[in-house]
């Protein structure tokens, strides 16, 4: 990506994330990007051998990477938005633990997402 590129990039971005519907937006995307990276090495340790190993743990770190340049790329206040962002990953988790692993949410695991959510949303939303 040349410079150009990347400073329309930053700046298309930052002026998404400085709604509340962008933010959601690129938040959501990010947990996704997050959540798949660490999927595809999970695929690789647990669900493939020799080369197949390798591409899903290539597939991870491409993934993993390009989560890193896409969530710190906006120039936004991060530690503000964390709440929301917790609780994006873990839904992103459970849908992806589900989907593509078939595990479903013990009663343990649907009670203490409830704690993040609620947690998210106090973060989020208390002003004070």
């Amino acid at each position: 990506m040349d410079s150009s590129k990347g400073s329309h990039m930053k700046n298309l971005l930052s002026q998404l994330v400085g709604t509340p519907a962008g933010a959601f937006a690129v938040l959501s995307l990010a947990a996704l990007l997050e959540v798949s990276g660490d999927a595809c090495f999970q695929s690789g340790l647990y669900q493939a051998t020799g080369a197949t190993r390798g591409l899903w743990f290539l597939a991870g770190a491409v993934v993993l990477a390009t989560y890193g340049v896409f969530v710190n790329l906006p120039q936004w206040d991060f530690g503000k938005l964390l709440g929301i962002y917790v609780v994006l990953f873990f839904v992103f988790a459970q849908i992806v633990a589900k989907v593509r692993f078939h595990q479903s949410p013990s009663t343990p695991i649907l009670v203490g997402g409830g704690f993040i959510v609620a947690g998210g949303l106090v973060m989020t939303f208390w002003k004070g």
